[in-house]
């Protein structure tokens, strides 16, 4: 495993532990997307299928399960435990549009016509978009507090080093999957506007607030 996966890795497992804490620490899941929570957790379950039946390391199992678990905690939390405090008004992105999209393009173009493949490839197709929610949400509201910013934050550098990862693996490894590739790139044009708003206010302790 090359340095840009694990620092991905760390990334990403940095988002969801800010989340979490942010969640549970405030007692409040007040500008978090549960539409996008949730379908994080459809993400991480049809591709991490494989759990019992493909073991790569313990690293690896322990990161698949990890993932999974955490982003039921975080579900759970949000439409049950702190539900009082959820703004439903505000998440009101169409998912459908994303999930019937990326399932049918999953059966239309993979790797290899498994339903285990079939249902990574729709994983890696939705994670891609999976974060529109949350971002609908932080447009519809006009802003985002701090541990949220850093949060998204988070997720765009661990897809940015993802894309690095791909890299390296092409040129010392030959190893290239174009599906990951197109879908990651896809993921990080969409954070590109929140990193120059977060870099240019969050980062110098300003509320990041975005234009209407």
């Amino acid at each position: 495993m090359n340095l840009f996966r694990f620092l991905g890795d760390l990334s990403h497992l940095l988002a969801i532990i800010l989340l979490l804490l942010k969640i549970w620490k405030s007692r409040s899941c007040a500008g978090i997307s549960g539409k996008s929570q949730v379908l994080f957790a459809v993400v991480f379950t049809a591709r991490y299928l494989d759990l019992f039946t493909n073991y790569i390391s313990l690293y690896n199992t322990c990161m698949k399960v990890v993932y999974i678990a955490c982003s039921f905690a975080t579900v759970w939390m949000i439409y049950s435990k702190f539900k009082a405090t959820y703004d439903g008004n505000h998440d009101t992105f169409r998912v459908e549009f994303l999930v019937v999209p990326t399932a049918i393009l999953a059966f239309l173009v993979n790797h290899d016509f498994t339903p285990l493949e079939i249902l990574w490839t729709f994983s890696i197709y939705l994670e891609s978009v999976a974060i529109l929610p949350q971002l609908f949400m932080v447009s519809k509201t006009g802003e985002a507090e701090t541990i949220t910013s850093h949060y998204l934050f988070a997720l765009g550098v661990y897809r940015t080093l993802y894309l690095f990862n791909w890299i390296w693996r092409y040129h010392f490894e030959g190893f290239f999957d174009l599906i990951a590739i197109v879908a990651g790139l896809v993921q990080t044009v969409l954070y590109c506007d929140f990193f120059y708003l977060y870099i240019t206010k969050v980062l110098k302790g300003k509320k990041l607030s975005l234009p209407a």
